[in-house]
């Protein structure tokens, strides 16, 4: 008993700082508390802003996040990396931060007003984006109206959900396409207007990107790697675009709509699909309804190529024979035609152009040993 005198003469000698003292600690944790109760509730309204928004946006495709809310998150995110690093200091003793509590209270009284100020879920999160997509550049059609007015006549009706547009190499289904999508555009008769390019060296998820790309989601499928749940995602995309027109232009080979995530196109979810090939068999194979472009005729070859290589060639008498044995070794295929009278345009010389015609029947001669082997 006598050792106890001395222990609470001590005590009451330091009552008062050691009492300041635990009020201090004690309101230094409150802050901290506080302090990362706010940061908490921040992030966690963020998270949830971002779920319903990523719903929004696949709900139906072609929504675009509202400018406001992408500039609360933008700066949301930042905020809440600030308020992460003034918590890291104080778990790891450095209550500097604290102390300057204008500074400590002023990152809190910002966190609150973020968190007053979170855009409203209930109002939507996104709007309607950009239209169907955008018109692609293109050339003029020369003699292709009919085959063109073929396809848009079946692409309008409802029983035919998949056209194959085949024809050689350079026969002009790539413009006729090209032509069709942005008179699609313009009707505004589907929600959506999708152009792909497939070529020779296929690969399931470059198309699969390609596809989300065009309909501006391709973030969806970057984390993803196994391409059938690639495929799954895909095919929500798809589905929730509503009324589509999917075009794979230069199909090589068949391609299988599921390994890709594209469903099946149908009466009843209104959709199609037009594929562009040099392979009438894909066409078959795939369910297509056929529709072959031919290559022009003499007359339209005469016109396309002198409309491309200029009107004063034709006073030239000296070089219309030798001309027009090179629009004949064109055999109508207008990209062939446009490549050959570009080349010649502006070019008076005969020999030059007999040169040319030379040229051209050797190009052609390996071509066709070619296709032979």
């Amino acid at each position: 008993m006598e050792s106890v005198g001395p222990v609470v003469g001590i005590a009451n000698c330091l009552g008062t700082p050691v009492c300041k003292y635990l009020q201090y600690h004690r309101k230094l944790n409150d802050y901290v508390r506080n302090f990362k109760r706010i940061g908490d509730e921040l992030n966690c309204k963020m998270e949830d802003i971002e779920l319903q928004l990523k719903a929004e946006l696949l709900r139906p495709l072609g929504k675009i996040p509202k400018k406001g809310v992408e500039n609360w998150l933008k700066a949301v995110k930042e905020m809440i990396r600030e308020a992460q690093v003034v918590e890291n200091k104080v778990s790891n003793g450095d209550i500097s931060v604290v102390l300057a509590t204008g500074s400590w209270l002023m990152k809190r009284l910002e966190m609150k007003k973020f968190l007053d100020n979170a855009p409203n879920a209930s109002e939507g999160l996104a709007m309607d984006g950009p239209s169907a997509g955008l018109p692609l550049p293109t050339s003029e059609l020369v003699g292709e109206e009919a085959v063109r007015n073929e396809i848009w006549a079946c692409l309008m009706l409802e029983e035919v959900s998949k056209i194959g547009v085949w024809g050689m190499g350079g026969v002009g289904k790539t413009t006729i396409m090209k032509h069709i999508h942005n008179d699609l555009l313009k009707e505004q008769r589907f929600e959506r207007v999708i152009w792909v390019t497939i070529s020779k060296e296929f690969n399931v998820m470059k198309v699969q990107d390609n596809i989300a790309s065009a309909l501006e989601a391709k973030e969806y499928l970057d984390k993803e790697e196994d391409k059938l749940r690639r495929a799954a995602i895909l095919s929500e995309m798809l589905k929730n675009a509503g009324k589509n027109v999917l075009i794979l232009d230069d199909v090589w080979d068949k391609v299988s709509l599921e390994e890709v995530g594209i469903p099946e196109p149908s009466g009843g979810n209104g959709c199609k699909l037009v594929l562009t090939t040099r392979s009438e068999h894909v066409c078959k194979y795939m369910g297509c309804k056929v529709i072959k472009v031919r290559p022009l005729s003499e007359e339209e070859t005469l016109i396309l190529f002198l409309n491309k290589v200029g009107p004063n060639i034709v006073q030239s008498p000296t070089i219309m024979p030798t001309l027009k044995l090179v629009v004949k070794e064109c055999a109508g295929l207008p990209l062939t035609i446009i490549v050959v009278a570009g080349t010649m345009k502006g070019e008076y010389n005969p020999r030059i152009w007999k040169n040319a015609l030379k040229d051209l029947k050797e190009r052609i001669g390996k071509w066709k040993e070619w296709k032979l082997r």
